[in-house]
């Protein structure tokens, strides 16, 4: 029984793994541009089916920010004006809202640097 346990343990770890790896290698449902800057994400609000792959390429109007989804364990720095730009990817696996916000400290405003990614 116990051995039997393990072997389905260790199926599930595989699947997982390779769900994982399967969607950093297909290509995107979705391509999203947001532009930070000066204390706001734009666009701030994101409509998305779920069960889409969508990835987010950030780039910066200014200063260097940052991008997090919490709960997604996201978190990555979009570098300053002129200086590239960081993609991420996110899957809408379950329906709801998920808050995006900067975290990085970008300024007197910073903490207003918010916005949503709404899964219908």
């Amino acid at each position: 029984m116990v051995v039997l346990m393990r072997h389905a343990l260790t199926v599930l770890v595989l699947a997982g793994l390779l769900l994982a790896q399967t969607a950093e290698n297909r290509k995107p449902d979705r391509v999203v541009t947001i532009n930070a800057e000066r204390f706001a994400f734009s666009p701030s609000k994101i409509t998305v089916k779920q069960g889409q792959l969508v990835e987010f390429v950030l780039v910066s109007d200014d200063t260097d920010h940052g991008f997090r989804i919490a709960g997604a364990g996201i978190d990555v720095a979009i570098p300053p004006q002129g200086r590239g730009e960081a993609k991420v990817r996110f899957i809408a696996r379950e329906k709801g809202r998920f808050v995006f916000e900067c975290s990085r400290a970008c300024g007197a405003g910073h903490n207003l640097m918010r916005g949503y990614i709404e899964v219908k």
